[in-house]
């Protein structure tokens, strides 16, 4: 098994429970906005990750001059518009239609990695994505 494989399976068995949690949580009486749910939630998750570089002595400072920082700012911005936007999306609507529609991120950038990053692009990833597709188109027209 490939290192990343059970970070993978950890990472999907903890987010699956996101959506579900944040639809709880800022929709029906005693609404919390999904704004501030989106500010408490990552709260935790800086905290979380600012303790694991600590914890494991990596030099957070002494990558913030890396060229490549531009990199993480760009990604922390599409974060933060995504995340945003997604748990609104929740707080308006059904978890079975949302988060297939927020999933198909995973589609874009597989498309992404292949036609930029240079990844190679099988028979069988090319099917994945369009069943992906196709998945996607099913549950969020029902």
């Amino acid at each position: 098994m490939q290192p990343y494989v059970p970070y993978s399976l950890l990472a999907v068995a903890a987010y699956a429970l996101v959506a579900p949690l944040m639809r709880i949580a800022t929709s029906g009486s005693n609404a919390i906005p999904s704004d501030v749910a989106a500010a408490i939630s990552n709260l935790i998750l800086v905290v979380a990750a600012v303790a694991v570089v600590l914890f494991s002595g990596q030099d957070l400072a002494g990558h913030l001059g890396s060229p490549k920082v531009v990199y993480v700012l760009g990604a922390g911005c599409f974060l933060a518009v995504g995340i945003l936007s997604y748990y609104r999306a929740l707080a308006l609507g059904p978890v079975s239609v949302v988060t297939p529609i927020f999933a198909t991120f995973l589609v874009f950038s597989s498309v992404i990695g292949i036609a930029v990053l240079g990844e190679s692009l099988t028979l069988q990833k090319a099917v994945g994505i369009a069943f992906a597709i196709g998945g996607v188109y099913l549950v969020s027209t029902a």
